[in-house]
């Protein structure tokens, strides 16, 4: 069963600072190693309708497409399916439980801060883990911004 989770956090920094914290290879990899180490993201271009590659140092990962951005403010990602060894894999009965699954990134300017929020649709087996693991994640994000 899919869940969806909710995380925020408010940082002291420009939106334009903050989503180079995300979204820039380095950043990324810095934040995204917290899910797992070596963690990073392959693109032609973040831009709508770009598919991307999250993967492992072992190139195996999950394959998703852009299905909006609007850099500085939101992107989402429609997640789609698995990657081993850097080539994407047909969709199997497993991954059909979550091909799908959205992941969307928003900055909400504020009056002291600007928010980033996550919602994230999780598999039941990965809920614990990801409510866990996240806030960390986010507390990462936040430091890149200093």
């Amino acid at each position: 069963m899919i869940n969806r989770l909710k995380f925020s956090i408010d940082i002291k920094a420009e939106k334009t600072a903050i989503w180079k914290a995300l979204w820039n290879e380095s950043c990324y990899r810095e934040w995204a190693s917290v899910f797992f180490e070596g963690s990073y993201a392959v693109t032609d271009e973040w831009k709508e309708g770009s598919k991307v590659h999250f993967l492992a140092p072992d190139q195996s990962g999950i394959y998703s497409l852009i299905e909006k951005h609007i850099p500085n403010n939101i992107i989402q990602f429609k997640h789609i399916g698995n990657v081993v060894r850097g080539i994407e894999q047909p969709l199997d009965d497993e991954t059909k439980k979550w091909s799908g699954a959205i992941e969307t990134y928003k900055l909400i300017k504020g009056k002291d801060a600007n928010t980033l929020t996550v919602e994230i649709d999780i598999m039941d087996e990965h809920l614990e883990f990801m409510t866990n693991t996240f806030p960390q994640a986010l507390d990462k994000v936040k430091d890149n911004c200093s």
